[in-house]
């Protein structure tokens, strides 16, 4: 059969993600494990939010509402955009589809840095598209030279802000930058999953770009600060054609109807939210800090999230944690060696990360 699969999809390598806590409990025959892989929110959703979604659950045996017309008509009034300018996802990932879907064909150029987030090459090389790799200046964005990158064939330019893996972003004045004179018929898609652990000054308001650029594309989620990673729902945002054009490649009721409910239910009890990215600030700081006194190079970000370089094998290491019921990710996939990756956890969860840490090595 596979002579006879579709040849684009014979290049994609599968998108593995972290281990589950079940899996490794089982193998390694764990009765306590500590998931700190894959940026979730450590807490589960706020109790206004459990209390819809056992109210939606009831209604389950219907179809969602294909356009999320309530959460959709919310975020316009919130974010003071038109509605149509939104499309909703299983995820940001799926808007991430939805445009390579909308813009690009076989041969076409898609520009992305390098390393970045695994599902912008996933998704083009499904595609077919032509990736055009940037490397990083440091771990930080090389917007120049991306730019620069930019060429007849290119479609889209992914920018990851903050990015994934490094937890980095590009000051408002890059991205200004950049925009000056960017071809108005190549797509920029700002990536913005963890936008709301932001707190510099110099962050771009990429929803004002959406104004003067019709080739701008924000996308955000519910599955980091929301904690809703679980049921899968994000949103883009887009001038109308832009828009319209998202939702031609949308699946039909792909955004489940728990999902819609639990999003708007969240919207509206920011004081719980807030009070997690504050805790969860403060012990990226402390835990920051007390990697550096192991004498550990970490990659200060601004998300839930930090990279950190170790002195030997990461592979080794993070089998040595696994076994010691503390899942981390290995950036191997990324194409950095000797670099790993740990989600912000509880407190009581960072100080075994640490413990565990400190006698691996």
């Amino acid at each position: 059969m596979l002579s006879r699969a579709n040849k684009n999809i014979l290049k994609v390598k599968p998108y593995v993600p972290g281990k589950p806590i079940d899996e490794v409990r089982r193998e390694y025959g764990l009765k306590k494990v500590v998931k700190l892989a894959s940026n979730e929110n450590p807490y589960p959703p706020s109790p206004k939010v459990l209390k819809a979604i056992s109210l939606a659950a009831k209604k389950a045996n219907r179809y969602p509402d294909g356009s999320c017309f309530e959460l959709r008509q919310e975020l316009a009034r919130r974010l003071k955009l038109e509605p149509e300018q939104f499309v909703f996802g299983c995820g940001s990932d799926e808007v991430i589809v939805m445009a390579i879907r909308s813009f690009v064909e076989p041969g076409d150029e898609v520009v992305i840095a390098k390393p970045s987030f695994l599902v912008y090459s996933i998704a083009s090389a499904a595609a077919g598209a032509v990736l055009v790799e940037v490397p990083l200046d440091g771990l930080r964005y090389d917007l120049p030279a991306m730019k620069a990158a930019v060429n007849s064939r290119t479609k889209i330019v992914f920018i990851g802000n903050p990015d994934n893996p490094s937890g980095l972003y590009p000051t408002s004045t890059e991205i200004a930058e950049f925009m000056e004179g960017f071809p108005s018929d190549v797509l920029v898609f700002f990536d913005e999953a963890y936008f709301e652990f932001i707190t510099g000054r110099d962050y771009s308001d990429t929803l004002a770009l959406l104004k003067t650029h019709k080739n701008v594309v924000v996308a955000r989620t519910f599955s980091k600060v929301y904690g809703l990673a679980g049921l899968r729902i994000g949103y883009g945002m887009a001038d109308r054609e832009v828009a319209g054009l998202l939702d031609r490649a949308r699946e039909p009721f792909n955004v489940n109807s728990i999902a819609q409910a639990a999003a708007l239910a969240a919207l509206n009890d920011g004081g719980y939210y807030k009070r997690i990215i504050r805790e969860q600030t403060g012990e990226r700081t402390r835990l920051c800090e007390a990697l550096e006194k192991m004498d550990m190079e970490v990659s200060r970000g601004c998300t839930n999230f930090i990279q950190v370089r170790l002195p030997r094998d990461s592979g080794e290491v993070v089998l040595g944690l696994m076994k010691k019921g503390v899942i981390v990710r290995d950036m191997s996939a990324w194409g950095l060696q000797r670099y790993i990756r740990v989600s912000i956890g509880r407190p009581s969860e960072n100080n075994r990360f640490v413990k565990a840490l400190k006698e691996v090595l």
